[in-house]
C-alpha cells in the first residue's frame, strides 16, 4: 500500500543546494521525472551544455536569455519571461543568462542526479 502522505512535497521545507554561485535549487526526483525549482540571480550565466534529458523550463517569474544551437557556440539567443515555457530536446546544446531575478520550474525526463548546472 502507498503511504499517501509521502507524496506530497512542500518546496519550502525541500533541501536547498546551490551548485553555483547566483543559483539555488529545490528538487523532487520522481521514478521518471524530476522538478526543480530554480532561481536564478541577475547576472548568472549558465555556460553552453547538453544532455540525454528532455528539459521543459516553465519561467515562474523573471526573464532569462537563453543560448540554443547545434553546437556547443550556441548561435540563437532566444528571451524567456514569466508565464512563459521553453521546451529543450534532448541533446540540444543551450545556455541561459538571468536579465533579472528569475523563478524556473525545471522538468527532466528522465530525472539525473546531475544537470548542466551541476558543473
Amino acid at each position: 500500500m502507498v503511504d499517501v502522505e509521502s507524496l506530497k512535497h512542500v518546496w519550502s521545507e525541500l533541501a536547498e543546494d546551490a551548485p553555483m554561485p547566483l543559483l539555488t535549487r529545490r528538487r523532487v526526483i520522481g521514478e521518471k521525472m524530476m522538478v526543480s525549482r530554480v532561481v536564478l540571480e541577475p547576472g548568472l550565466v549558465v555556460a553552453p551544455h547538453h544532455h540525454e534529458n528532455e528539459q521543459i523550463s516553465i519561467v515562474v517569474e523573471g526573464r532569462v536569455r537563453f543560448r540554443i544551437g547545434e553546437t556547443e557556440e550556441a548561435p540563437h539567443e532566444l528571451e524567456v519571461e514569466g508565464g512563459e515555457v521553453l521546451v529543450l530536446p534532448p541533446w540540444l546544446w543551450h545556455g541561459a543568462e538571468a536579465l533579472e531575478r528569475t523563478v524556473v520550474l525545471d522538468l527532466f525526463a528522465p530525472p539525473s542526479e546531475r544537470t548542466g548546472i551541476d558543473g
